[in-house]
């Protein structure tokens, strides 16, 4: 596994189980919320994670982008999708999104290093 997606992975997980250790039933409840949010639905896991891709891009959270990007390429996401919905949030979010759809494509390409 490339170091940036394990380094990015093991610092989610130990954080992760750090907070829902601590037992606050407000950030289980907006866990589970989230986890839910990206089942199954009216619309497909692939399209729900482009959607979370897309808004994560311009809200520039780095974090989401890499959550997104993994969880997209292990549901079966091309490049080719996955560049599309970066130049719509690109396109939405503007030049202020660049620097973030640099490190989103470097994050993609570790994914596909990794096999």
């Amino acid at each position: 596994m490339s170091d940036i997606v394990k380094e990015f992975n093991d610092y989610r997980s130990k954080m992760n189980e750090k907070l829902l250790n601590d037992n606050n039933k407000i950030v289980k409840r907006i866990f589970n919320l989230d986890t839910n949010a990206y089942m199954e639905g009216a619309l497909d896991v692939k399209t729900k994670e482009l959607l979370g891709l897309v808004a994560s891009a311009v809200l520039r959270c780095d974090d989401c982008i890499k959550y997104h990007l993994e969880t997209a390429y292990k549901n079966g996401i091309t490049k080719e999708e996955m560049m599309e919905a970066m130049g719509i949030a690109t396109l939405v979010g503007g030049t202020i999104v660049i620097p973030h759809l640099r490190r989103a494509y470097e994050f993609w390409e570790a994914l596909e290093n990794q096999e």
